[in-house]
């Protein structure tokens, strides 16, 4: 599969997650979400990249919790009982991320898709914008999440668990 730049946006049309972080809507493709679950307790991760906000268990697999509101430079608020997690695949493991809410899915034409590479540069986590009545979804590409940094720093601190 393509980078984010050169797949076509055919590729996007297809069902996504919604979901919500304080006011502002995302979506991940539908194909990649394994589960949504309630929130969890989440145990730190010592020496795990600033993203990570800890790990969980879930039927035996550890599963690594992204903080995605740091990434869209959200302001923190502590997790709370009524919050989710976006259980996903991304390129080599699952991984969860910590939403306020899951909003529903929907089915959407590529002719209510943008790619990203039409309107930013740099965002290499954006695989898309998606145009809704009501305003704009930022569809996310988890292949892409993290930082090649970010990701060895991710499994050195996941090796011994």
């Amino acid at each position: 599969m393509g980078s984010p730049s050169t797949r076509n946006i055919d590729e996007l049309a297809s069902q996504l997650v919604l979901f919500g972080l304080d006011d502002q809507r995302y979506a991940l493709r539908l194909s990649a979400v394994e589960q949504i679950v309630r929130m969890v307790e989440i145990t730190s991760l010592p020496h795990a990249p600033g993203i990570i906000s800890g790990i969980i268990n879930i039927r035996g697999r550890v599963v690594p919790v992204f903080d995605i509101r740091q990434r869209f430079h959200l302001p923190e608020r502590e997790i709370g009982l009524s919050d989710h997690l976006l259980v996903a695949r991304a390129a080599q493991r699952t991984v969860a991320l910590v939403v306020d809410k899951v909003l529903g899915v929907t089915a959407r034409s590529a002719g209510e898709m943008t790619s990203t590479d039409r309107i930013f540069s740099g965002l290499a986590y954006i695989e898309g914008v998606m145009k809704l009545e009501d305003g704009l979804v930022f569809i996310h590409d988890l292949d892409t999440f993290l930082s090649a940094d970010e990701k060895a720093m991710m499994e050195r601190a996941l090796a011994p668990v």
